[in-house]
Order: C-alpha cells, then structure tokens, then sequence
C-alpha cells in the first residue's frame, strides 16, 4: 500500500490551482513514460507535447490501452532527435518545461547543455529532490543527486542558489541550509568541510542570498534537535535544516534513496539552472511521485514567468 505524502498533496494542488504548463515529453516510448504525462495531464497539471518517433508511440499507447488522441506528437527518427526537438520547442516558445521520457538522461542533458543550441543559463544546471518524509512538518530538499558528479566550490555555489530559490518557489519560511559532511568541524582532511566553511562565509558576504546557511553538519545534527543540542550547536538551521547540501552526488543519491526505501518518504526531482525547469522521473517512482515532480516544475515554470512566488504558505 502507498503511503500518503500530505506535503505532495499540497503542491499538487497549489499546481493545479495556477494552471498548466506546456511541457515538452522528451521520447514518451514506453508505458512508464506515456502513462506519467497522461496521468499529469487528466490531473491538470500540464498540457503535455509528445515528441517522438510518432508510430511508436502509438504502438505503446496501443498495446498499454491508452488514449492519446487528444495529444499533439511531434515526430522524431530517435531518441537524441526527440532531445534536440524538446529543447527546440522552448526555444519556438511552444513549451514552458521539458519532461524526460523513456531515453536516458544524459540524452536529454546533452541537449539542454548543447553550447549552440542549449538551454544554459549563466547558473550551472543542478538536480533537487523535493522529499516528502514522513513526520515531517514540511518537504525537505536535497541536492544534488543526479548532475553534477564532483561538484567544486564554485559549482557548489550555484547548486545551493538554486536549491534556495526552489524553496522559495515552494514557500520555505525561512530557508535553512544544512552543508553536510561527516562531522560538523572543520578539518583539512576532509575536503568537503572546507567547502562548508567557505560557503557559509560567501552567504556572510552576499555571494548566496536568500537563505540560513551553516555547515558543515552532520546529517544528525543536521535535521534532529536533539542531536544538535548533544553537540552544543547553537546555529538557526542545526537541528532545524529544511534543505541539505550533500558533498558530491553519490552521497545525495544514497541520502534521497535512504529515505525512499527505508523511510517511506517520496521523492520528486527536478533539474534547475536552465532556461525551464527539467522533470527527471524513474521507474522505480510511484505516481503521486511522478505527479508531484511535474508540479514542482509547474510552480517553477510560473514562478519564472510571473517572477513572483505563488505557493501560499
């Protein structure tokens, strides 16, 4: 039986209460894939394009008994010609997101990053986890998990921005960023603390807006009072943290399915940092997952058209 996730709940709704988005499908070629836009769709969170090979999409929808004659296809030869035609599609000004469908995600990527004709921004291009865990009082954010492999200080810099400014889409009040490592000092033998130490001085200076920052923590520390009341931690966000900030992208990968599929959370991913918010789905997500990873990228995309903040607290 799937849990319920109450947190998912309302970003759903506050989706559906702003409207749609058109959302590029990037090669919706298999079950998984046409099944999550069409579940989006009839929820009314986007208003899905398909771009792919037009007859095997339809020979999915057919043998999966899905009806997807209401939907517009835009036929491609392969998978990294649906990639390329998705991220044309922004570029016509024809879809406000892109969904990644049954290629690989580096297929998509590949596209969004292309120097010519790409999606980039001056941000680097992150990923987050928004988790919904239970007993939590509110969602909690962890990047990054999916992109940047071995992020250095500067790439860290804008994967922690960008991690800010999604909370603040999703009504964060305040923002509390925990930089994790393996022990709240500082130490010259662990890279990953330096960086913690730097990062929060850039926050002291300016150079990261918009949130509470402190690090490094420990993950118990972190998010447990408790344990940082053990540790005489006397910081706003210790014990408190609303978004983490793993060191590299093996420890954000391990922490989010962690609390997946040993802590019954749900986690819905998005890569920021690009013209419109990417939606990163798995297989192994269910579809309250599934849906609230394209609401994230619906209150992204309006939020980056109204320049405003328009989930209510």
């Amino acid at each position: 039986m799937e849990r319920l996730h109450p947190h998912y709940d309302r970003l759903i709704a506050a989706a559906r209460h702003a409207g749609p988005a058109t959302v590029a499908v990037a090669h919706p070629c298999d079950r998984n894939a046409l099944e999550g836009a069409l579940d989006a769709a009839r929820m009314g969170l986007i208003n899905p394009i398909l771009v792919g090979p037009v007859d095997r999409i339809r020979e999915v929808a057919d043998a999966a008994h899905l009806d997807i004659s209401a939907l517009p296809i835009v036929d491609t030869e392969h998978s990294h010609a649906s990639a390329a035609r998705a991220v044309q599609l922004v570029h016509e000004g024809q879809a406000t997101a892109l969904m990644k469908g049954s290629l690989h995600t580096d297929e998509l990527m590949g596209a969004v990053v292309a120097t010519a004709t790409g999606l980039r921004t001056a941000r680097r291009l992150s990923h987050c986890f928004v988790m919904d865990v239970p007993e939590r009082a509110e969602p909690l954010i962890i990047t990054d998990a999916a992109v940047n492999i071995v992020p250095t200080l500067a790439d860290k810099v804008d994967i922690v921005q960008n991690a800010i400014d999604l909370a603040h889409v999703l009504r964060f009040n305040p923002v509390k960023v925990a930089i994790l490592a393996a022990v709240e000092t500082v130490s010259a033998k662990m890279p990953s603390t330096i960086d913690a130490a730097a990062l929060c001085k850039m926050a002291d200076r300016g150079q990261i807006t918009g949130a509470l920052l402190d690090g490094p923590l420990a993950m118990d520390n972190a998010i447990d009072p408790q344990a940082a009341a053990i540790k005489h931690l006397v910081s706003p966000v210790a014990g408190q943290a609303n978004v983490l900030l793993a060191p590299d992208l093996e420890a954000g990968n391990m922490l989010a399915k962690s609390l997946t599929f040993m802590a019954g959370a749900s986690a819905a991913g998005i890569v920021l940092g690009a013209r419109v918010p990417v939606i990163l789905t798995s297989r192994a997500d269910t579809v309250q997952a599934r849906l609230a990873s394209c609401a994230v990228a619906v209150l992204v995309a309006h939020s980056k058209l109204s320049g405003s903040r328009i989930l209510g607290s």
